[in-house]
């Protein structure tokens, strides 16, 4: 009995530790996207303060963020 609650207590100190490191890669992960997105954004102000016109900046943002965020707007909308 004494074995097997040593075990399993090992057991449940192994997955908390995994799940950490687990959750760790994921939120640096999220780290790296955001950052790709705000530069992307960030691009995409700069390409309309240049004058080149809201098409052409969208269609920049829109390559700029493909596989990165949702939607076209590569995650974020605003009103007009």
């Amino acid at each position: 009995m004494k074995k097997s609650l040593m075990w399993f207590v090992g057991v449940a100190c192994l997955s908390t530790v995994a799940l950490a490191q687990h959750a760790d890669k994921q939120i640096q992960e999220d780290i790296i996207r955001h950052r790709a997105m705000a530069a992307a954004h960030e691009a995409a102000a700069k390409c309309l303060e240049a004058g080149k016109g809201e098409r052409v900046c969208v269609a920049e943002l829109q390559a700029a963020c493909k596989g990165l965020a949702i939607g076209k707007y590569c995650g974020m909308k605003h009103q007009h």
